[in-house]
């Protein structure tokens, strides 16, 4: 079972997010309210992906993306956006983000992208 870790501050969005991919037969290992604690869970938990929010208070997504790929240079991260983050996407793509998706998203695309980015 694929292992996944979300992160991001929206309680509801996790929770989103969570239903979606345990419904299609992903492993939701862990969950993070922001990038700090993310970049600690992504190091004890070491998922297959993660799901990140690019805004997040304390640490952004793009902060904690930088530090994961630190941490594992080989991590597959999938940022999730709100429209009107281009400038934000395309620098995590450049900081080494899989891809992103744009909130509100459906179901069936999250889950078409996250196994397209297991399977490379």
């Amino acid at each position: 079972m694929k292992k996944v870790l979300i992160i991001d501050d929206a309680a509801f969005m996790r929770m989103s997010i969570k239903m979606m991919l345990e419904k299609n037969g992903f492993e939701v290992v862990g969950e993070a309210e922001d990038g700090i604690e993310g970049v600690k869970k992504y190091k004890k938990l070491k998922p297959d992906i993660v799901t990140m929010d690019i805004t997040m208070p304390t640490m952004t997504g793009l902060e904690a993306l930088i530090n994961i790929k630190e941490f594992d240079p080989q991590a597959k991260i999938v940022m999730v956006s709100a429209m009107g983050q281009e400038n934000m996407v395309r620098e995590a793509i450049m900081q080494g983000a899989n891809t992103f998706i744009v909130k509100p998203f459906k179901e069936e695309h999250i889950v078409e992208i996250l196994n397209k980015i297991l399977a490379i």
